[in-house]
């Protein structure tokens, strides 16, 4: 039976999986990052965990058509990321590099956005559709995009950067690109913690979230879901600013759905209601809006799609 090796490099832990080639998940495990002296151990560690499993499956090098991997930082279609600021990697080629380490097996590498996006394409949220959009709202938000099942990487690997788009003109505060107004600066976790300090400033109203010591996203969340006034109006702004980024996707390459994953996406429908509303009043003629669906596969989203990487380049 051919497997595939699908890997996902986060700062804190690295994830494996060994794949069939119809995306069967037959073991998954992962391994600390160590990010110290320059994150120079990152991938030998990666390389002995892989050939340690398949020595312990008993699966000969033969039977692997090759590995992918996933990292958090542009890469180039050559493969070369010039930073990866949460690894400590400066100037890398990390497939090719891991390919040596792995003895010659095959090694395909993505950025870990686009890579998660390929995941929810194949066996996730976007499953049976051709094109598909993956907004990640997390501590920043992350995008990826597929078309025609391929990642849409662009000339310096920066295609697809939803977060950074700039939504608001008005605003005052730099995002931690530098710029002003990013998306990402509402629309992510961090975004509407920020957000809901701002309109409590702004206002007197009252909200359950004047009592949090420490807030969070999904302190936000939970008071708007269960009818906080104050807390709805944060998550409809920060969605209407996420509903106008995702116009500026389909306007430019038009994806049939958007998959929302990240953990804000943990408010499910309620969450996509908001998000849905104001696309579908941005997007015109309205019959022409994406549809919009949560991400189903979770943290495994990375893996799934780094071993789809190895399959596309078949």
């Amino acid at each position: 039976m051919k497997t595939c090796i699908g890997i996902d490099v986060g700062g804190t832990t690295v994830k494996l999986g060994i794949f069939t080639e119809d995306g069967t998940l037959l073991e998954k495990w992962e391994i600390p990052t160590r990010i110290e002296n320059g994150g120079k151990n990152i991938l030998p560690d990666i390389a002995d965990a892989v050939l340690e499993k398949l020595r312990e499956k008993d699966i000969p090098a033969e039977e692997i058509l090759g590995a992918g991997i996933g990292v958090p930082g542009a890469m180039m279609p050559d493969g070369q990321v010039a930073m990866c600021v949460n690894l400590g990697w400066r100037d890398l080629n990390p497939a090719r590099e891991l390919e040596k380490l792995l003895k010659g097996i095959p090694v395909k590498g993505g950025n870990d956005a686009n890579v998660a996006a390929l995941g929810e394409y194949w066996q996730g949220g976007g499953k049976g559709y051709n094109s598909v959009a993956m907004a990640t709202l997390g501590t920043g938000v992350g995008c990826g995009i597929i078309l025609n099942g391929e990642v849409m990487v662009g000339s310096k690997g920066m295609g697809g950067e939803l977060g950074h788009f700039p939504v608001n003109r008005q605003e005052t505060e730099r995002c931690n690109c530098g710029g002003y107004g990013c998306l990402e600066l509402y629309s992510s976790a961090t975004g509407l913690v920020r957000l809901a300090k701002r309109h409590m400033a702004a206002s007197d109203e009252a909200s359950v979230l004047r009592e949090k010591d420490t807030l969070t996203a999904k302190d936000v969340l939970d008071a708007a879901k269960a009818g906080d006034c104050l807390a709805d109006s944060v998550v409809d702004e920060a969605m209407d600013y996420l509903a106008l980024g995702l116009t500026y996707v389909s306007y430019t390459v038009d994806p049939e759905v958007y998959v929302i994953g990240g953990g804000v996406s943990k408010a499910g429908e309620f969450l996509l209601d908001k998000i849905r509303k104001h696309y579908e009043g941005y997007v015109k003629p309205r019959e022409k809006a994406a549809k919009i669906t949560l991400a189903t596969l979770g943290n495994d989203a990375g893996i799934y799609g780094a071993a789809k990487l190895v399959l596309n380049n078949r």
